[in-house]
C-alpha cells in the first residue's frame, strides 16, 4: 500500500504497525485484577469498536482455556440483561456513542465496575466510567475506523495477560509487510468486479469486521458466512458474478469449498491464508496470538485495492458517518 495515495484511510492503516510495536500490554493489569475477582466480563460497544476487539479477545481467551466467562453484546441488548455480577468494558472512539452511554448511565447507580476505552479524554464515557484508557493512535480523518480498531483490540487482548506479547515486535513487522505487499491483479479484480462480497471464516471478529469495511471502503454489499456456513445452503442463491473471500479457511473443508463454491456454484473464490490453497491466495505468516491482526491487514489490502480500482473516494462515503448514533 503506497503512502503516496491522497487518502487518509491508507495513511491511517500504515500507522498500525507502529501502534502495535509501541503498545504497552501491562497498562490494564489493574483492570485484569478486578475482572479476576468476578470472572464475568462483558465487552460492549457498537460497530467496529466492538466487533473485532471483543470477538478477538474472546477467541484468544478460549484458546488459552481461561476460566473467565467473557461475552459480548451491543449495548442496547446488554441493557436487557442482569449484569450485577459482571465487570463491563465499553469501547467508543468518540466517547459519545448513544447506546453505550445509555448502558453506563443505567449500570452506574448499581455499582457495577465500568471501564471505558476511548480516543476522547473528557468525553461523556470517561465521565461515567470508573476508569478509562485513552487511545494513543490519534484522531482518524477517514470515516472507516482502522487504526483505532486495532488499538482497541490490543487493549482488550491485554486484559488476558497471555504469553504472546513476547512476539509483539514480530507481529508489527509482519503487519507492515502485509500492508506493503502488492495484491495480485486476479484478486483485485475478483473483489472489485463483484456486486457482493462474502467473507467466510471463524467467528473471531475478522470476517465480520471486514464485512462492514467492505461497505465503507469498497462500497460493496457484503455478508459474513460464519464458520462453514458457506457449505450449508446459501449456495442456492449465490450468483456467478459474486465473490467469496475465505479467511484462513478450515483445512479439512478446502476441497468441499472448491467443489461447492467454485465448481457447482461458479462464484469466484479467493483466500487469505497462512498455507497454500487451490484458490488465488494472499499468503500471510502464522503467528499465535496475532493471527487475526495479520488476517485483518490482508483483508484491508484487498478492499483498498478494490476501492481504488473502482475509483472510490476511500475517505468519504455518501451516507456513513464517523460517529454513528451520537448522544
Amino acid at each position: 500500500m503506497s503512502s503516496a495515495t491522497p487518502y487518509a484511510l491508507t495513511h491511517e492503516m500504515l500507522e498500525v504497525p507502529g501502534i502495535l510495536r509501541r503498545f504497552d500490554s501491562a497498562q490494564t493489569q489493574d483492570w485484569s485484577a478486578a475482572i479476576k475477582n468476578k470472572k464475568r466480563l462483558l465487552l460492549t460497544g457498537e460497530g467496529s469498536s466492538r466487533i473485532f476487539p471483543a470477538k478477538n479477545a474472546i477467541d484468544i481467551a478460549r484458546r488459552q482455556n481461561m476460566d473467565w466467562h467473557i461475552f459480548t453484546e451491543g449495548a442496547r441488548q446488554a441493557a436487557e440483561y442482569n449484569l450485577a455480577d459482571c465487570v463491563v468494558v465499553g469501547s467508543s472512539n468518540s466517547g459519545r456513542t448513544k447506546e453505550l452511554v445509555s448502558l453506563f448511565e443505567k449500570l452506574k447507580p448499581a455499582g457495577i465496575p465500568l471501564y471505558g476505552v476511548t480516543a476522547s479524554a473528557g468525553s461523556t464515557l470517561t465521565g461515567l466510567a470508573d476508569d478509562s484508557r485513552i487511545l494513543s493512535c490519534g484522531a482518524e480523518k477517514a470515516v472507516a475506523a482502522t487504526k483505532s480498531v486495532i488499538e482497541q483490540a490490543l487493549f482488550l487482548q491485554s486484559l488476558l495477560g497471555g504469553a504472546e506479547w513476547a512476539a509483539q515486535g514480530r507481529a508489527a513487522d509482519d503487519c507492515a509487510d502485509i500492508l506493503n505487499a502488492k495484491i495480485p491483479a486476479e484478486i483485485t479484480d475478483a473483489a472489485a468486479s463483484a456486486p457482493l462480497l462474502y467473507f467466510s471464516g471463524r467467528n473471531n471478529g475478522v470476517c465480520e469486521e471486514l464485512t462492514l469495511k467492505a461497505n465503507e471502503i469498497a462500497r460493496k454489499k457484503s455478508d459474513f458466512l460464519e464458520g462453514t456456513y458457506a457449505l450449508h445452503g446459501i449456495e442456492e442463491v449465490m450468483q456467478k458474478d459474486e465473490t467469496v473471500i475465505l479467511i484462513e479457511p478450515f483445512r479439512e473443508e478446502i476441497e468441499k469449498y472448491r467443489d461447492i463454491l467454485s465448481v457447482k456454484t461458479g462464484v469466484r473464490v479467493i483466500a487469505v491464508a497462512s498455507f497454500e490453497t487451490p484458490f488465488p491466495t494472499v499468503k500471510i505468516p502464522a503467528l499465535a496470538g496475532f493471527d487475526a491482526y495479520l488476517q485483518m491487514m490482508a483483508g484491508w489490502r484487498i478492499l483498498v485495492a478494490a476501492g481504488l480500482a473502482n475509483g472510490v473516494n476511500l475517505d468519504k462515503p455518501l451516507h456513513a458517518r464517523k460517529v454513528g448514533n451520537e448522544v
